[in-house]
């Protein structure tokens, strides 16, 4: 008897996961290490709060801006690929079919059988079997610019946010001590809501995320004491 089973893989979260955790842990480390670093410099309040919203609006701008060229610089390519895959088909449809045969008798079958899948699956798309068993592309791994755009200005904004509230609400001789706590605490929970979501290691990802995010906050915050004595 046939039952139907649903089992989710963590490999058809990557594309969203990755623009999403890259925004949003840029948006905390940027945002951050600049209200600290400014913070450090000996400026008001008022002065640290404009620095980490251009920052913020000015971060989100470049990750938005950064994703799509480089997805739609992937989409030009597999679009390439395919109007050349669906050339050779139609001035090699044989030499084309065994190709793919070929490809699936690596993969373990016999010839014969191999022959008779690449024959059923030419008649059924012959462009979609090449793209997904020669070229790799499928719907999971197929670019998508202006998602990606959106998804990580978006993350990049929610993140950075977080920090400029503690510019908001912290006095101003606390704000670097409350930035630097809150900045740390919520890259380790986005670090394990990404090792949660992409089933990794729970305390690899809490510890690179953290680790990489202080080390930033920290070389600013240095930055800002001795550029802030000189000026001052």
């Amino acid at each position: 008897m046939y039952s139907h089973h649903d089992e989710a893989h963590y490999v058809t979260r990557t594309g969203w996961l990755r623009a999403a955790v890259m925004g949003a842990n840029d948006g905390i480390v940027s945002t951050a290490s600049i209200i600290i670093g400014v913070a450090a410099a000996g400026t008001g309040q008022s002065e640290i709060l404009l620095a980490g919203l251009a920052g913020l609006i000015a971060g989100a701008m470049s990750m938005a801006a950064g994703e799509y060229v480089s997805v739609s610089s992937q989409s030009d390519s597999e679009r390439a690929d395919l109007a050349r895959e669906s050339r050779e088909l139609q001035k090699n449809p044989d030499a084309e079919l065994a190709e793919l045969a070929k490809i699936y008798e690596m993969r373990g079958l016999t010839s014969e059988l191999a022959r008779d899948v690449a024959v059923q699956l030419t008649e059924h798309d012959a462009l979609e079997a090449h793209a997904r068993d020669e070229m790799g592309i499928t719907d999971l791994s197929k670019a998508r610019p202006v998602q990606a755009a959106l998804a990580s200005a978006a993350t990049f904004s929610i993140g950075g946010a977080l920090p400029l509230m503690a510019v908001i609400f912290a006095p101003l001789t606390s704000i670097i001590w409350v930035t630097t706590v809150i900045s740390i605490l919520v890259l380790g929970l986005l670090g394990s809501l990404s090792a949660k979501a992409g089933g990794a290691p729970l305390f690899r990802a809490i510890a690179r995320v953290t680790l990489w995010g202080a080390a930033a906050m920290a070389a600013t915050a240095l930055v800002g004491r001795i550029f802030g004595t000189i000026v001052g």
